[in-house]
């Protein structure tokens, strides 16, 4: 078997398999008294040394972002993230995180899930809003990683497309980097992922949109905006994966709306799964936005 599997199966209570690989990666496991790959074969009767250092202090400032709280407990909590916020710190964002408006909202998260991306088990887009859950302790940090990774989370998304696309469909081509374009996400990608989005459309406006309730049984990067653009019908206000539609917006009231909003129309509805320590249900519904309510009204009042 792999390091990183033996490892994991081990101490699976313990550490989930990418804390495993992160370990492996800065050369607190070792095999045989030496630092090793993740990849490398363990056989009968070697010797595993795993060492877990201390968590490091968090550098990040804690901020009052006000959240929208839509489920909150001991080990977990759910959130309606605004559109416009990066989840996490990266390069060019490291302030107005939602990291740090969940480190004022629940105090000291320090080492959970790493250092700079405290009880983040997944993400969405900075200019995609919704119901985001983020782990409280080490066990439900575990757990959730766990569910995410084996599909045992439902999500479904509002997405607001351009065209006339039937009234079901399932897209389901791998999704990796763009064989040119670094900055996107593609099918047409050398080394892709397997990935599986369904959508049903829950209103039409005319020829020019419609309104598509889209569920996703994997969660790559930019998977339902790949998918939904590939199959000829891109999020609206989605200036990546939107093409000439994405540059002439909207007609009317809508298309000023949509201006206005500065962003796709791409909004995480609906969030359930199994609590990762009770194994109680957990079901929440984030409302939407007032950007992406502005736009419906007025696709309303242009095609009532």
């Amino acid at each position: 078997m792999r390091l990183d599997a033996v490892v994991a199966e081990l101490l699976g209570p313990e550490l989930s398999r990418a804390q495993v690989q992160r370990l492996l990666k800065e050369g607190w496991i070792t095999l045989e008294g030496r630092p090793a790959r993740a990849s490398a074969k363990v056989r009968s009767g070697q010797a595993i040394k795993v060492q877990v250092p201390e968590p490091e202090p968090l550098e990040l400032a804690p901020e009052d972002q006000n959240l929208e709280v839509l489920y909150e407990d001991a080990d977990l909590v759910v959130v309606n993230k605004a559109p416009g916020v990066v989840v996490h710190p990266a390069a060019g964002h490291t302030g107005g995180t939602l990291v740090s408006g969940l480190l004022h909202h629940c105090g000291d998260l320090s080492g959970i899930g790493g250092k700079l991306r405290p009880g983040i088990v997944h993400r969405l887009d900075k200019d995609t809003s919704g119901a985001l859950v983020a782990a409280k302790s080490e066990a439900a940090h575990r757990g959730l990683v766990a569910a995410f990774a084996t599909g045992r989370v439902d999500k479904t998304y509002l997405a607001l497309v351009h065209g006339r696309p039937p009234l079901s469909g399932e897209a389901s081509g791998a999704i990796g980097r763009h064989p040119v374009d670094r900055k996107r996400m593609s099918t047409r990608a050398r080394h892709g992922k397997k990935a599986l989005t369904r959508w049903r459309v829950a209103r039409r406006f005319g020829q020019e949109a419609a309104l598509l309730r889209v569920k996703i049984a994997t969660g790559r990067t930019h998977q339902i905006r790949v998918h939904l653009s590939e199959a000829g019908f891109p999020v609206c206000g989605d200036r990546t994966y939107g093409g000439r539609r994405a540059r002439a917006g909207l007609p009317g009231r809508a298309g000023q709306a949509l201006k206005a909003a500065k962003r796709q129309m791409l909004h995480a509805v609906d969030l359930a799964f199994d609590h990762p320590v009770s194994g109680a249900r957990v079901a929440v519904t984030a409302p939407l936005p007032a950007d992406f309510r502005a736009v419906l009204r007025a696709l309303e009042a242009d095609y009532a």
